[in-house]
């Protein structure tokens, strides 16, 4: 899809440990964690690239090597290769399907909170706005919708809010899509919560303190409060892959040929 973009970079959170899967997070990070024989990080990157979003900063943290490793792996599993062993070992590419992505994989400590994450990267996104998201959930949000949304109303931040059960942040939105207060899900809520595919204004790395900083908690609470949190609301398909019975569902769907976040074939 052809389309003129004022945001080049997408940030995903990639570093946490992902206990409530750990079937298979003991051996990778969840974001590696395979849907369809690619990691679900890859799916959410098709995403973005299909909106002309094509450089990536991954907060990495937990088995980090992982994703550096997968990636320095990629370009050669993605072309036709000839190792010719009689001319000194030379490699020879002819022909290579790897996306045009420019990807950087930075180690954001282990224990770090998810504030603490996007604080670390600031250098590498600068004084530039950019998309932010988690490395664990898919959807078919349509990003150009949601970057108009955020150039219009002028806020530091803009984040996807979608209707479905899920033990996420919970978000309290009046008439003009402004998030009045953020705060996390009860048993007895109905209401929105929060599906990530965020965009960002550079001051937000200001509400950013330290390591301990979780961004889901203060500095939303505080932009909230301040009026600089928008809500951009999606009525479509969007799913996390917090449990082995939401690996298997988005396998499933991925498998039948109807995964909706597959928006690039379509």
């Amino acid at each position: 899809m052809k389309w003129r973009n004022e945001i080049v970079k997408a940030v995903i959170l990639a570093g946490g440990f992902g206990t409530r899967i750990s079937e298979e997070s003991h051996l990778k990070p969840k974001p590696m964690i395979e849907i369809g024989g690619m990691p679900i990080l890859w799916h959410i990157m098709k995403e973005y690239s299909y909106y002309g979003v094509n450089e990536f900063v991954i907060c990495a943290g937990y088995k980090q090597h992982v994703i550096k490793e997968w990636f320095a792996d990629y370009f050669l599993h993605t072309s036709d290769i000839t190792f010719d062993f009689t001319k000194g070992n030379e490699i020879i590419v002819h022909k290579q399907h790897a996306e045009p992505w420019k990807v950087t994989v930075v180690d954001t400590g282990l224990n770090t909170m998810t504030g603490g994450r996007v604080k670390k990267i600031q250098k590498y996104v600068e004084n530039e706005s950019f998309f932010l998201t988690y490395g664990d959930a898919v959807s078919n949000v349509n990003i150009s919708n949601l970057l108009d949304f955020h150039m219009k109303h002028g806020k530091i931040c803009t984040l996807t809010s979608v209707s479905i059960a899920q033990q996420k942040g919970v978000l309290d939105i009046d008439s003009d899509d402004n998030i009045t207060a953020f705060r996390e899900k009860e048993d007895t809520d109905g209401a929105v919560i929060n599906g990530g595919y965020m965009v960002c204004n550079p001051e937000i790395f200001e509400y950013l303190i330290d390591d301990k900083t979780v961004f889901e908690q203060e500095p939303m609470r505080t932009l909230a409060s301040e009026g600089q949190l928008k809500g951009f609301y999606h009525d479509g398909f969007w799913q996390c892959m917090d449990t082995k019975r939401e690996k298997d569902m988005l396998e499933e769907l991925w498998e039948s040929g109807k995964a909706p976040w597959k928006v690039w074939e379509k």
